[in-house]
């Protein structure tokens, strides 16, 4: 019997969670995160938590693990309660992962990473280990217990966060967006995983996910948090699904067969889909990626070109975000030619790793896997206007950018607000916007639409697509299949192996711009 097993065979009951207009706002905010919320959770019970972007959802999960935070950082009312006592009081009971990864590893070993929970609760030597094993098998992380956290993906850190989890044997499974950043088998081996831990231990769960289908074979409920506060819907899953499917799609939650109306794009370049030469603004020929020289990926071909999306797609671990990174300047090549068209150089040189940070502005923008290592400023109108400033445009230039990009991605009634308390989507849309504001010539995104609602990842898609009918070229790493098949002109798959690229174009629905 297995370590999950063996604590369910001992009986310990799923944790119980009651709420009674409860309300959390953000120091500093106008707006609470959260407000009015009554809701009950049985032990045991398997709940999907959904809602628009900025909801509240994470919000929630966070005051349930008893980590908002005291009275400087923010107003709590009403009450919360895990067992019947504020979470503060039972945190060994829940287990709590979170949409950054980065943010839960703790230590610099794999193994020790996971350990790092039990080991506080003071857990014997003997269970911890055992505990860490078991954990680690079943989230699919099969890495020796000295591997360096340092040197994992965004998606090896995110099953690594969830291993530290179960490792807890939690009464309380909070799991906020934890497939955001894998890969489909990844996507389906957590979830599997996760729903045979919670039948073995009698765990409650609640998970907060915008793509539900996953999730529906392992959740007995549905709980839909309303955008303006309080509960939007409640109830078994079909019976929230299908008997107001279309109530919910419209507020922007994901419901299965009901998929949000696609922005039609005017395809790029000829028929055949290869790029044209004189197009061509980024050129990758026998290409190694790595990190302090050692190669992760190798003998890359790409070509990034004017007007055309490139999605970089491929397993966790396999080398994506450091290609993305490599192409936009900030990694050196290990091996093979990266090299710039004299239209995107504009006499800076050929090597974009040696580009000064002005002369990357105008020419390659980045946005990072994660969102909060790109936040410069206090204010959100202010991180919008760091790269206008930074080019010199005038005032009236800049506020029409940020004005603009603060409409068109529904951050308007956060202009004032810290970046660092957004929600994850929000904080992803921010991102974006960042790098749109200075209008580069190339666009590299890590998972751009993560995080989002159905109507915040239109939105996305339809700015994308703007600008690459304006001629900016974008380069996408990402697991989202239905950004691929609405956007991308070039697919290019890294291979786990590390030494072999495939190059493939997208659907022939796409290259016809089917979109509507």
């Amino acid at each position: 019997m297995s370590a999950l097993a063996d604590r369910g065979a001992h009986g310990t009951a799923g944790a119980s969670v009651r709420a009674r207009g409860w309300s959390w706002r953000h120091a500093g905010r106008l707006r609470p995160a959260v407000s009015d919320l009554d809701l009950d959770i049985g032990p045991g019970e398997r709940v999907l938590l959904l809602g628009a972007s900025g909801a509240g959802k994470s919000t929630l999960l966070a005051g349930l693990a008893g980590v908002l935070g005291g009275d400087e950082e923010g107003d709590d009312r009403g009450e919360l309660l895990v067992d019947g006592v504020p979470p503060a009081s039972v945190r060994g009971r829940v287990g709590l992962v979170l949409q950054d990864p980065d943010s839960q590893v703790v230590l610099a070993r794999v193994g020790d990473d996971v350990a790092f929970g039990p080991e506080n609760l003071g857990v014997p030597r003997d269970e911890i280990w055992r505990r860490v094993e078991e954990s680690l098998r079943a989230v699919g992380l099969d890495l020796p217990l000295d591997q360096s956290t340092s040197a994992l993906s965004g998606g090896q850190k995110q099953r690594l966060a969830l291993a530290g989890a179960l490792a807890l044997r939690p009464g309380l499974l909070l799991l906020d967006e934890p497939t955001a950043n894998l890969d489909p088998e990844g996507v389906a081996e957590v979830s599997r995983s996760v729903g045979r831990a919670v039948a073995e231990t009698g765990a409650t769960l609640v998970v907060v996910e915008h793509r539900v289908s996953v999730w529906l074979p392992f959740v007995d409920r549905v709980v839909v948090l309303a955008a303006g506060g309080g509960v939007l819907a409640d109830g078994r899953p079909d019976d929230v699904l299908q008997a107001q499917g279309a109530a919910l799609a419209e507020a922007g939650v994901w419901v299965p067969g009901r998929p949000p109306l696609l922005p039609v794009r005017v395809p790029s370049g000829p028929s055949s889909g290869a790029p044209l030469a004189a197009d061509r603004l980024l050129s990758a020929d026998g290409l190694a990626v790595g990190r302090s020289g050692r190669a992760v990926a190798s003998g890359i071909e790409a070509r990034v070109a004017a007007g055309r999306a490139l999605a970089v797609t491929g397993r966790n671990g396999a080398g994506k975000s450091t290609l993305a990174l490599t192409l936009a300047g900030l990694f050196p090549p290990v091996a093979g030619s990266l090299a710039a068209s004299p239209a995107l150089a504009k006499g800076a040189g050929p090597s974009p790793i040696r580009w000064r940070s002005r002369d990357l502005l105008t020419r390659i923008g980045t946005v990072f896997q994660d969102p909060e290592h790109q936040f410069l400023a206090s204010r959100v109108r202010d991180e919008l206007a760091v790269g206008p400033r930074a080019l010199r445009l005038g005032e009236a230039e800049t506020t029409r950018r940020v004005d603009d990009l603060l409409q068109r991605l529904r951050l308007d009634h956060l202009a004032g607000a810290n970046p660092f308390t957004l929600s994850g989507g929000e904080k992803r849309r921010l991102s974006v916007a960042t790098v749109l504001a200075a209008r580069p010539g190339i666009l590299v995104l890590d998972e751009p639409t993560f995080g989002q609602d159905a109507r915040t990842w239109r939105e996305l898609v339809a700015l994308s697509a703007e600008l690459l009918d304006a001629g900016s070229a974008l380069v996408a790493v990402t697991h989202d299949a239905e950004f691929v098949d609405v956007l991308a002109d070039d697919v290019l798959v890294l291979g786990g192996s590390g030494d072999a690229v495939a190059a493939a174009r997208t659907s022939a629905s796409r290259a016809a711009g089917a979109l509507s």
